[in-house]
């Protein structure tokens, strides 16, 4: 798994658990040249994106990869399918939120949200942990 360290100080680090198209607005929010890392440094938090339309066959390994973070981890639900199976949410094999998992510290809504929410929120985040 890999970690980009989002302000490039090591106080938060994202995995992205990109599985539809709402990946495509996550990626894009990430800043330019931002490190990639392949491990958490000691003090960051460490933000789970989910985002896009979580099946029931993929949650297993969904949930496993946020509870290998550890129980500090932030898990964020990116855009209406991760939150709640979005246009898909009749479908027989769409799990109907990565809450049904996990537990979720912050949703963002939308079809698809915008970029700039997810950075709104992970400045926010770092702002919260004193942070500048």
């Amino acid at each position: 798994m890999q970690f980009v360290d989002w302000f490039g100080d090591g106080s938060i680090v994202v995995v992205d658990l990109a599985l539809a198209c709402c990946a495509v607005e996550s990626e894009f929010a990430v800043p330019e040249g931002a490190p990639v890392l392949d491990d958490v440094p000691t003090g960051s938090l460490p933000v789970a994106i989910v985002s896009g339309t979580l099946t029931d066959a993929v949650s297993g390994l969904v949930r496993d990869r946020i509870q290998s973070l550890g129980p500090n981890v932030h898990v964020v639900s990116f855009g209406a399918c991760a939150a709640a199976g979005g246009p898909y949410w009749d479908s027989y094999s769409v799990t109907k939120g990565v809450d049904q998992l996990v537990h979720v510290d912050h949703y963002i809504a939308g079809c698809p949200p915008p970029p700039s929410a997810l950075t709104s929120h992970l400045e926010s985040l770092r702002s919260a942990r004193g942070s500048s």
